[in-house]
């Protein structure tokens, strides 16, 4: 059985401090999870030590906001995968429609990342959607097909996560309807050819409908941005019950 993954993507949200806070509510509330599924946070890079060592022994998961794809060198503003491994980062999220959009980058730059992830034992969520505009155009499984194939070329997929996040759901409060979000999951299963490969929705995730999204056939998880930046909410999505 595919594992469940569900995340939470603080992007720039989140002190030392206000982390700390967090996770002292947080981490009551997730203690008695079902093991069925792994509970992954994505701080910010400057609180990932602070989570780290406090979520040290439980149930929570680390995950990167991104990883480069050199070792190191002269790469202002990035991190390597010696860096996060050193804080006992397990994930990180690649390709997501934010560094897409405001930094143009690549389906063959984030494949870069992505294989830089899994040589250094980390296993990368690799983030895949359209637009609103491509989904009216009728050109969403064309544009979701060619980002599988440039941006998971060459990578394991018994080590990798995708993420379905249609950018018109993310942050605007529309959520893609169950079945036909599980449908593009479906999909994308079957163009990578890997039935156990791990496929998660993102995309206006919430506690109101986190059961629903979870009784798909072919979603295992979610990636949570706003919703998980409350712990008892997050919490809630962590504890889903499938409907």
């Amino acid at each position: 059985m595919r594992r469940r993954v569900i995340a939470g993507n603080w992007k720039m949200h989140m002190t030392c401090s206000q982390a700390r806070d967090y996770m002292s509510a947080f981490l009551p509330l997730v203690a008695d999870a079902p093991d069925d599924r792994d509970i992954v946070l994505a701080p910010p890079f400057t609180a990932i030590s602070t989570v780290a060592d406090i979520a040290a022994g439980s149930r929570v998961q680390l995950s990167s906001q991104n990883v480069h794809w050199q070792e190191n060198g002269a790469f202002t503003a990035e991190i390597s995968a010696e860096m996060l491994l050193e804080h006992k980062v397990k994930y990180t999220i690649v390709g997501h429609s934010e560094p897409r959009k405001y930094f143009s980058e690549s389906d063959e730059q984030i494949n870069h990342r992505a294989r830089t992830a899994q040589g250094h034992g980390l296993i990368p969520i690799v983030c895949v959607g359209e637009t609103d505009e491509q989904r009216e155009r009728g050109e969403a499984e064309r544009v979701i097909r060619r980002q599988i194939e440039q941006g998971l070329e060459g990578l394991d997929a018994n080590k990798l996560v995708v993420a379905y996040e249609p950018i018109w759901a993310i942050g605007t409060g529309k959520t893609c309807e169950s079945p036909e979000a599980n449908r593009i999951c479906g999909l994308i299963r079957s163009w990578v050819g890997a039935t156990d490969l791990v496929i998660q929705y993102g995309g206006s995730v919430k506690p109101g409908n986190i059961d629903e999204l979870m009784s798909m056939s072919d979603i295992d998880g979610v990636l949570v941005g706003g919703a998980s930046l409350k712990p008892d909410g997050f919490a809630r999505i962590a504890n889903y019950q499938e409907a």
